[in-house]
């Protein structure tokens, strides 16, 4: 884990471009909203002392994607909170790497930043990610689960579960 380099941003752009990868979000980004989403990950580090960080493989250097600490925009009854999140390129999916950085991406909010609990979101179908949160030790409850106020009534992927872990796990 690594603060963004401009070399990265091609990359990126191909992991946002990518329908596998996008496919528990709306839609793949372009190359402008893919530079736009670096540029707000920037913006956070700098708000929040936090972020998510560029992300590589060990020895080769190889940009794979993100992980890391966010604060979500948006409206829920479970807000304000910090979320961790991430997002690989498919390439580096079945690895660890998602789960490896997430737990430090983890520990670094309980223990530097001091924070009481982290929260994790996705789509209802993405068991990819849940798989993930699970192995975080993040814990569901069904009545926690919201559906997402950026997505229109109706659409497919609004159903969110929503996963939480406090600083004991």
């Amino acid at each position: 884990m690594r603060g963004w380099w401009e070399d990265d941003l091609e990359a990126f752009a191909a992991i946002n471009a990518d329908p596998e990868v996008m496919e528990h979000f709306p839609g793949t980004l372009t190359r402008g909203e893919s530079d736009g989403l670096v540029e707000r990950i920037e913006g956070g580090f700098e708000a929040n002392g936090f972020g998510l960080w560029a992300l590589e493989v060990r020895g080769s250097g190889e940009f794979i994607g993100f992980t890391g600490l966010d604060v979500p925009e948006f409206e829920a009854d479970f807000m304000p909170a910090v979320e961790v999140g991430w997002r690989l390129g498919h390439s580096a999916w079945g690895n660890g790497y998602a789960t490896e950085a997430a737990r430090a991406a983890v520990s670094f909010g309980f223990e530097e930043v001091g924070l009481a609990e982290i929260v994790s979101f996705t789509t209802v179908a993405n068991r990819r990610s849940r798989a993930v949160m699970e192995r975080l030790g993040m814990s569901h409850d069904p009545a926690d689960d919201f559906d997402h106020p950026n997505l229109p009534p109706g659409h497919p992927q609004r159903p969110h579960v929503l996963y939480r872990l406090g600083p004991g796990g």
